[in-house]
């Protein structure tokens, strides 16, 4: 009953933030749907359909009334339901961040164990230097860089767009999903080309995830190696590997539940510039076309959608701690 109340409480934090991000915009929404050119009476009349002329709470409450009965508006630049782009751009994100934070997770983690281990030893300082370059350089250049070299220059992987450009439209779009639709329909070509495309920002992604991954590793495994319990271990003549991965690993798991999770929500809401850059048509590609065109029907749903997603992934990381740490069933 309490998480329920949580959440609730967080969401309809996240709706008056999103309504107040709404009017605090330096966007006129009534220019961006009329034009510059229309009269002041078609201004006048857009002004009020759209409930501007009313109280700032009775629009609050009309917009928490669209919002139940999951009316976001039209989109301007699209002339579609919000709803319906954002379900059509969400599936492309959700791949691509997913084979992101698995190639970030798989890395970072058991390099931030080896870095432990090795503290302040070759090993260590490399991973190290390997964390830092994930921070420091710009996800736009290693994009860039990138397709210069793995595909135009060496052709290993596939270029732009989530597919080879012969495939577009050759799969019917039952969940949005590339992998799941192209399988289902048997078109096994559209698949491994979609494979192909995905590997490349996938892993530029994978890699500053995987550099902050693997910083929060070794800082979490250099807490634990420093605790009683393990040198208790090694006295008892239990292997250094049972020792680093069955206790001091095990008691970071809960921890690093949250840092994947956090570190997942990133990528489907921050993958603006990779999108950008590899022409992926997803979410933060249809986020920032929207922001430049002031349309807020659109920018509104998407930050509403960023603050849902990042609410899931705690609430599945709540779950996920129960299942990790015994001792949070009882609570």
């Amino acid at each position: 009953m309490q998480q329920l109340t949580t959440i609730a409480v967080t969401l309809l934090g996240l709706l008056v933030m999103t309504f107040i991000i709404g009017r605090m915009m330096p966007v006129d929404p009534v220019a961006a749907i009329v034009g510059e050119d229309a009269t002041r009476d078609v201004y006048e009349n857009v002004y009020r359909k759209l409930g501007l002329d009313r109280p700032v709470w009775q629009q609050f409450l009309f917009y928490l009334r669209d919002v139940a009965t999951l009316d976001f508006g039209v989109s301007i630049r699209t002339g579609q339901p919000v709803l319906n782009d954002i379900l059509h751009v969400l599936p492309a994100t959700i791949e691509l961040a997913t084979f992101a934070i698995i190639i970030g997770a798989g890395l970072g983690a058991p390099l931030g164990v080896m870095a432990a281990v090795n503290k302040d030893r070759w090993p260590d300082h490399v991973i190290r230097v390997f964390s830092l370059m994930g921070h420091s350089m710009p996800i736009f250049w290693t994009g860039m860089i990138g397709l210069l070299v793995f595909y135009a220059g060496l052709g290993w992987v596939g270029g732009s767009g989530r597919m080879a450009t012969f495939y577009i439209g050759l799969v019917p779009e039952r969940t949005g999903f590339l992998f799941i639709d192209s399988a289902m329909a048997g078109e096994w070509d559209v698949f491994w080309s979609a494979l192909n495309h995905v590997i490349l920002p996938a892993a530029l992604l994978g890699y500053s995830s995987a550099a902050y991954i693997t910083r929060m590793t070794r800082s979490f495994m250099l807490d634990q190696l420093n605790q009683e319990y393990i040198t208790t271990a090694r006295v008892k003549g239990l292997s250094s590997r049972k020792t680093i991965w069955r206790h001091a690993f095990g008691n970071i798991r809960v921890q690093l539940v949250t840092i994947v999770a956090l570190a997942y929500g990133s990528l489907l809401e921050g993958a603006v510039l990779i999108e950008t850059v590899f022409a992926w048509p997803g979410f933060g590609q249809y986020l920032t076309s929207n922001l430049i065109i002031g349309d807020m029907n659109a920018v509104m749903t998407c930050v509403l959608v960023v603050g849902l997603i990042f609410i899931t992934l705690n609430l599945i990381s709540d779950l996920l701690y129960r299942v990790f740490d015994p001792r949070t069933r009882a609570s």
